[in-house]
This record gives structure tokens, sequence and C-alpha cells, in this order.
């Protein structure tokens, strides 16, 4: 009992250590990008040596990977109360978006390396495992946008919505609220009720656009 404790103990200690690097690396990648970022900006930002970063990544890249998949977790999280929404395809596209653009305003660093990582690596993986983590990425963001793909085709069945170009259309909304990445900035009064007012803002003139017409 006493030996499971102290491993559920180390485990909780690594698991910390890790989700605080992460957490500064987003920061550092949202800031410089990741080109200009190195393992001692994180470092430095942590106030520690790069070898406590090295002890669980042996290359940025790594260390970028799991920034986008920690921020692909949260958009995916923020999402789900969504696809539960009640009522017409329209009103269910409409909650699915303000969870979106609440999360992208929340997780703002995180999403910031979600919004750019694809573009930023698909030409500089170049290991099989890098490869390998790419594909699984991008497929995380295929699998995310087919949520917004199903939402708008369903509301095109109901009538809700228009006859619009479902994948074109889920393109759009979803770039239209990752735009946000290059304006908004968090500040220090900032909290869940403002971001709400301003997520539900951004999505306003994205439905309206979608009602039928009359």
């Amino acid at each position: 009992m006493r030996e499971a404790a102290q491993e559920r103990g180390k485990s909780r200690k690594g698991s910390l250590r890790r989700s605080e690097i992460i957490e500064m690396a987003a920061l550092c990648f949202m800031e410089r990008g990741y080109h200009a970022t190195s393992i001692d900006d994180v470092a430095r930002r942590l106030g520690c040596t790069k070898g406590r970063i090295y002890y669980y990544y042996a290359t940025k890249t790594a260390l970028f990977f799991d920034v986008h998949r920690e921020g692909m977790d949260r958009l995916f999280a923020a999402l789900e109360p969504a696809l539960q929404a009640q009522g017409d395809g329209l009103q269910v596209l409409q909650a699915m978006l303000g969870a979106h653009a609440r999360a992208m305003l929340e997780h703002h660093a995180y999403e910031t390396v979600v919004a750019q990582g694809v573009q930023v690596h698909r030409f500089d993986a170049t290991t099989p495992d890098q490869r390998q983590e790419m594909a699984e990425l991008i497929a995380s963001r295929d699998r995310f946008e087919k949520h917004f793909k199903d939402a708008v085709a369903a509301g095109i069945a109901d009538g809700s919505l228009r006859a619009v170009d479902v994948s074109v259309t889920a393109k759009v909304l979803l770039g239209a609220l990752q735009w946000s990445i290059f304006w908004y900035r968090p500040r220090p009064g900032d909290d869940e009720a403002s971001r709400a007012r301003l997520a539900a803002t951004m999505v306003e003139p994205l439905i309206e656009g979608l009602r039928p017409r009359a």
C-alpha cells in the first residue's frame, strides 16, 4: 500500500512538472513563434535549467507537439457540452461556435499554437516519429472540424440554415474564430463573463449570415 502511494506521488509530481513546462512553452511559442523559440527561452521562463526540460523532451519539436496536443484536448473538452445542446441545427451550431470562441479566448496561448502548428510543421517534420505525430495532430484537427461540418449539414437538412457548401462553410466559421489569435490579447480584468460576452459578439455575425434568406 505504501509503495503504491509513493508511486502515485512520483507520478503526480512528474505530471505537474510536465504540465508546467507545457504551460510556459505555450507562452513562449505564442509570443516568439516556433522557429524563434528555444529550449533556453522556455527554461528561462520557468527559472530552471534546460536539463530539466530535456528530461521530458528530447527536442523542441517534441515539446511543441505536446503543446499542440494539449490545445486540441482543451478544444474538444470545451466543445463536448455544446454537442448535446437542444434545438434545431442553427441553435446547436451557435452553441458549438460559442464554446469554441470561449475556448479560443480562455486558452489563448495554447490555441495560438494549435492555429499555427500544422502550417509551421507541415514541412519541418522530418523523422518517421515526427511525421507520425504530425499525422495524428492533423487527424485530430480533422475530427474537430467534422463536428462543425456535421452541424452545418444538419442545419441545412432541417431548414434552419440556408443551403451552403458544408465543407467551405465549416472552414470559414472556424477560421473566423481562430483569427482572434491575432487581435485578442488577454487583459487583467478579463474573466469568464467578459470572455463569454466577447465570444457571443464574435459568433453573432457568423450565425446571422447562415439564416435562410427571406
